[in-house]
């Protein structure tokens, strides 16, 4: 019998979802000191795309088969490129001061690697 490795059963100890955790929380705590239009135009939608990465992947995780598991895990993918957008969007209208903007952009830099392993993984070891 083959030794599975715990690790890989947990969650937390899976690098994008722990990135984009981290993340989704940094960016929720700078766009609740917006104003109401900046969060209502802006703020909503930045915050969506950044749940939505680690939202994914916690479900793709969740997932049983193969195909279903690697669907959500490109689903977090795009959301991590949705989220490029809305973080260049909030510092072109001043709404991010330079140290968040380098920051959040150098963590969403990570997460596409991150993901694509997951996508890799998953597809070389689940049959189906």
């Amino acid at each position: 019998m083959a030794l599975i490795d715990k690790n890989f059963l947990n969650l937390e100890s899976i690098n994008a979802y722990v990135i984009a955790d981290k993340l989704s929380d940094f960016v929720w705590e700078n766009i609740s000191g917006w104003d109401w239009f900046n969060k209502r135009t802006l703020g909503v939608q930045y915050v969506n795309a950044t749940d939505s990465i680690g939202g994914n992947v916690a479900e793709g995780f969740g997932r049983y088969h193969k195909k279903d598991k690697q669907k959500f895990y490109y689903n977090a993918r795009g959301s991590v490129y949705e989220s490029i957008y809305w973080t260049k969007k909030a510092q072109a209208r001043k709404l991010l001061i330079a140290k968040d903007f380098d920051y959040v952009i150098s963590e969403l830099n990570k997460l596409p690697r991150e993901i694509n392993w997951l996508i890799k993984i998953t597809g070389e070891k689940l049959t189906e």
